[in-house]
């Protein structure tokens, strides 16, 4: 597996063109080591109490501003 600084990786935001065109140029071996590796990374177990709507607010309010 590469490991570049601006490697592609699985997100909850739509990605943008180039990265979905990054993204499906990997092989599926390296989709799903991507995948696995975000998934285990430490930020990915961290709890926190906000809900869907607070996180929503938050957003829009970043996008309004």
């Amino acid at each position: 597996m590469s490991k570049i600084a601006t490697r592609p990786v699985p997100s909850a935001l739509p990605p943008s063109a180039a990265e979905l065109a990054a993204w499906q140029f990997l092989i599926r071996d390296e989709q799903i080591a991507r995948t696995r590796d975000t998934l285990l990374a430490p930020e990915a177990r961290r709890v926190s109490e906000a809900s869907m709507d607070d996180v929503l607010i938050v957003g829009r309010k970043r996008v309004a501003l």
